[in-house]
């Protein structure tokens, strides 16, 4: 196996590509993980989520590290690391920041599904607000694993 460090583009092509990934976030000196669907273009990843854990946390603290990793096997993968600031995409002021999230982000199949099927299984018939935000790419790296045969 040969681990080889990925370039910008390369990293910005990945994560134009997949969808999935974990956000870290923290709070009082204790980290957060959780997975999350996103959308990546020109130097944002955006993603929807409903009020939960990470979305407090990310209010109080704006720094997070996204991660994404595609695994063929364990000779072959790909991984990219993210670090940026969240922001929140409150209406009515990012009102069009919005309606291009929820373009990127419709590219995907049921999307939203998760966000609002965890929410409602703890909240019942309540409404559920739906959040938008945007992670500013400040850094990122990535490595690729490739068999030597």
């Amino acid at each position: 196996m040969q681990i080889n460090e990925m370039k910008a583009e390369e990293c910005n092509a990945f994560l134009e590509r997949v969808s999935v990934g974990r956000v870290a976030c923290s709070f009082e000196n204790q980290p957060y993980v959780v997975p999350i669907y996103f959308a990546c273009e020109k130097g944002y990843i955006y993603v929807f989520s409903t009020l939960g854990q990470k979305v407090k946390w990310m209010r109080a603290n704006p720094k997070v590290c996204i991660q994404a990793d595609e695994i063929q096997n364990q000779s072959e993968w790909i991984s990219v690391i993210v670090d940026g600031e969240s922001q929140e995409l409150a209406l009515p002021q990012y009102t069009a920041e919005r309606q291009r999230a929820t373009s990127l982000l419709a590219k995907q199949y049921q999307w939203w599904l998760n966000a609002f099927g965890e929410r409602q299984a703890k909240v019942g018939d309540k409404a559920i607000e739906p959040l938008f935000f945007r992670i500013r790419i400040q850094s990122m790296s990535g490595l690729r694993a490739t068999d030597e045969k």
